[in-house]
């Protein structure tokens, strides 16, 4: 992705793996050298391609806990 620069922070968790090798992952990740945010993506193995994701502050990665918690 041109223009856009990211520094995986942390990898929080691996949730699944495609035929392919592509991951898809929960990181913590800093965007342009952004405080990082939670990012829930699918990356290549490489790291250099990435699918669209959502990227999450603490706090709605805390409601979101919360939701899933009460989800039954």
């Amino acid at each position: 992705m041109a223009g856009i620069q990211y520094e995986i922070m942390e990898t929080i968790a691996v949730i699944s793996e495609s035929p392919k090798g592509w991951t898809k992952e929960l990181n913590l990740i800093s965007w342009n050298g952004r405080e990082p945010k939670y990012d829930l993506r699918d990356w290549a193995p490489d790291h250099e391609k990435m699918g669209k994701g959502i990227t999450l502050t603490k706090e709605e990665v805390l409601q979101l806990k919360k939701s899933l918690e009460n989800f039954s």
